[in-house]
C-alpha cells in the first residue's frame, strides 16, 4: 500500500480483514495530505445513481466502523443542501429507501442551522448525512494497523518477475500486489508501472471560522452545501468541527497546477480565501468572519466529473483516483482489498465505467 490517507488506510484495514499481510508506505503523517482537516461532509446525493449506491454501502460501513472502533465517526445532525439543485437531488435519491431525505421549510431550517442567514428557498435534509470526524477515523484505523506503517517515501513501483518492486528512500521491497492510494502522487507512480491515469490537478483551500457563542442548535449542527448563488457563490460546502464551536468552509473552485506540478498562481489561493470570507459574511451571520486556520491540499479530478472515481489495475499494481473520496473510503477500501487479493476490478469502478460522471 502506498499512501496512508483515509482511502489507503481503509484499504489496508480491509486487506487485513481478508487475512492478508499488508505494509503501508507513507512519508508524512497518516491523514496529512488530501485527507487533512477535522471534518468532511458525508452526503448521499450524486448525479450518478451508481455512485449513490456505492455511497450507501459506504455509509453502512461507517456505521460498522463506529461499532468496531467504539467512537462516533459521522455526526448524527444530517446534511443540508440549498438551491435549485435540491429537486434533482431528491429525484435521484427517491429510489433509495435506505436514504431518508426530505424538504426543509424555513422554520425548521432556522432551527437546525441557526447560524445561516435568511433563506426561504428550496432546502433539503439528508438525515443520514453529517460531518465525518476525520481525525477520529484516521486515528482509529492507524491504531488497528499497528506494525504495518512504513515511514518512508516511494520513488517507483514496477512489476517484476514474481511480484511488484517498490523502491523507497531507504530500500527495495517486493510484494505480491501494490495498491496506489497516494493522492497527487498516484498518477506519477502508476505511470512508472505502465498505467496512465487522466488526473487533473488543482490546489484548494478550506478555511475555519469560530461559531458565535450565542448560536446553538437543538441537536448539533448539520453540514451545508450551498448551490443557490443567493449569497454570492455557488458550490460552497461547510461542515462543523466536533463540538460545533468551529466551522470549516470551502468553495468548489480550485487554482491550477503548473507544468512542473507546482501551484500555477499562489496569489489565487489567497483570492479563494477572500471569496470564502465574503461568502461567510453574507451567508453565516452566526459565524465570526475571521479565518482561524487554513487547510491547503491538492485536488485530483478525473475528466468525467467532479465526483468521478476510477480504479486502474494491471500486472499486480492497482491505482485509485478521484475527487471527494473521503466519504467513500470504507467502500473503496473494501473494493480495493478485493481487487488486490482476487485480481479483478469491480465493473462499476473500472475507468471505462466512468463512475460519478456528470449528468448530460
Amino acid at each position: 500500500m502506498v499512501g496512508a490517507g483515509i482511502v489507503g488506510l481503509a484499504a489496508a484495514h480491509a486487506v487485513r480483514a481478508l487475512g492478508a499481510e499488508v505494509s503501508v508506505y507513507e512519508a508524512g503523517g497518516p491523514g496529512g495530505g488530501q485527507s487533512a482537516g477535522q471534518s468532511r461532509i458525508f452526503r448521499h446525493a450524486h448525479e450518478d445513481t451508481r455512485l449513490v449506491a456505492l455511497v450507501v454501502r459506504s455509509r453502512a460501513l461507517w456505521a460498522q466502523w463506529e461499532e468496531e472502533f467504539g467512537t462516533e465517526l459521522v455526526s448524527p445532525a444530517g446534511a443540508v443542501a440549498l438551491g435549485p439543485g435540491v429537486e434533482d437531488k431528491l429525484a435521484v435519491l427517491e429510489p433509495f429507501a435506505q436514504v431518508p431525505v426530505r424538504r426543509l421549510g424555513p422554520e425548521e431550517l432556522r432551527e437546525r442551522l441557526p447560524l445561516l442567514g435568511p433563506w426561504d428557498g428550496t432546502a433539503m435534509l439528508d438525515e443520514r448525512g453529517g460531518a465525518i470526524r476525520t481525525l477520529a477515523a484516521v486515528g482509529a484505523l492507524v491504531g488497528r494497523l499497528e506494525g504495518a506503517l512504513v515511514p518512508d517515501h516511494v520513488l517507483s513501483v514496477r512489476p517484476v518477475r514474481g511480484g511488484v518492486e517498490v523502491r523507497t528512500g531507504t530500500g527495495v521491497h517486493h510484494h505480491d500486489h501494490v495498491l496506489l492510494c497516494a493522492g497527487r502522487g498516484t498518477a506519477p507512480l502508476a505511470r512508472g508501472a505502465g498505467l496512465e491515469l487522466p488526473v487533473e490537478l488543482g490546489a484548494h483551500v478550506r478555511v475555519s471560522f469560530a461559531v458565535r457563542p450565542e448560536v446553538a442548535a437543538a441537536a448539533g449542527l448539520p453540514t451545508l452545501q450551498d448551490g443557490s448563488g443567493a449569497f454570492g457563490e455557488t458550490g460552497v460546502y461547510a461542515a462543523p468541527y466536533p463540538g460545533d464551536r468551529f466551522w470549516s468552509v470551502g468553495l468548489g473552485d480550485t487554482t491550477g497546477a503548473a507544468a512542473d506540478g507546482g501551484v500555477a498562481d499562489p496569489a489565487a489561493l489567497a483570492g479563494l480565501v477572500e471569496r470564502t470570507v465574503g461568502w461567510v459574511e453574507r451567508a453565516l451571520p452566526g459565524v465570526v468572519p475571521e479565518p482561524l486556520d487554513h487547510v491547503h491540499c491538492w485536488v485530483t479530478r478525473l475528466p468525467w466529473g467532479d465526483d468521478g472515481v476510477g480504479v486502474w489495475s494491471a500486472d499486480g499494481v492497482t491505482a485509485v483516483a478521484g475527487h471527494n473520496l473521503f466519504k467513500q473510503a470504507p467502500a473503496l477500501g473494501e473494493a480495493l482489498a478485493r481487487t488486490a487479493t482476487r485480481g479483478r476490478v469491480p465493473d462499476e469502478l473500472a475507468p471505462e465505467a466512468r463512475l460519478g460522471r456528470a449528468a448530460g
